[in-house]
């Protein structure tokens, strides 16, 4: 009998959120606005990721001034075209290395599909997983809106400037060149 209870009590405990759930309105839902368009991004930064590095040289305005409105006075990827904005010659003297490479290479994949979060330091110095990287001196201005301790970044190949990555900062938008230290 102490079953027979049980098991009706169970199934009471059971059913008795279904049975709630047909007790309510099925009045249809008020209509919402469609639409097909995508939603609106930044034109910089915001989260865009590049599906890969630059591949010509598209220099900034002279003057320190945005090459165009909502863009930064900086080095950066434009999020409607994916155009790398900023990017130098190869002849540039500000990224000449006597020894490239000279702390090896980088040993990760690197480029779209990989992000990596700071954990520390600042231009001079900063790492991540124990990596530890610097900023080249001609771009330390570029990266004062970084967060040294959270902000995530993608290195991509500096096809240019031998010696040097490219670390794009993907809330910013913006990248700066940048040299292993090693680990």
């Amino acid at each position: 009998m102490k079953r027979i209870i049980g098991s009706i009590v169970a199934v009471a405990v059971f059913a008795l959120p279904a049975v709630a759930q047909h007790a309510q309105s099925h009045a249809a839902p008020a209509p919402r606005a469609q639409s097909h368009a995508a939603p609106p991004r930044q034109a910089v930064g915001g989260g865009y990721i590049p599906s890969h590095g630059p591949r010509e040289h598209t220099p900034l305005p002279k003057g320190g001034q945005p090459d165009q409105p909502g863009h930064p006075a900086a080095p950066h990827v434009d999020a409607a075209t994916g155009r790398w904005i900023g990017h130098t010659s190869a002849g540039d003297a500000n990224y000449h290395l006597d020894h490239p490479w000279e702390h090896g290479h980088f040993p990760y994949a690197i480029g779209a599909n990989h992000i990596w979060r700071i954990e520390g330091g600042g231009p001079g110095r900063f790492w991540f997983n124990g990596f530890y990287f610097s900023v080249a001196p001609a771009d330390v201005g570029y990266c004062d809106g970084w967060l040294w301790d959270s902000d995530d970044i993608i290195l991509y190949p500096d096809p240019d400037h031998p010696g040097w990555y490219l670390a794009y900062n993907v809330r910013l938008g913006i990248y700066v060149h940048v040299m292993f230290l090693g680990q």
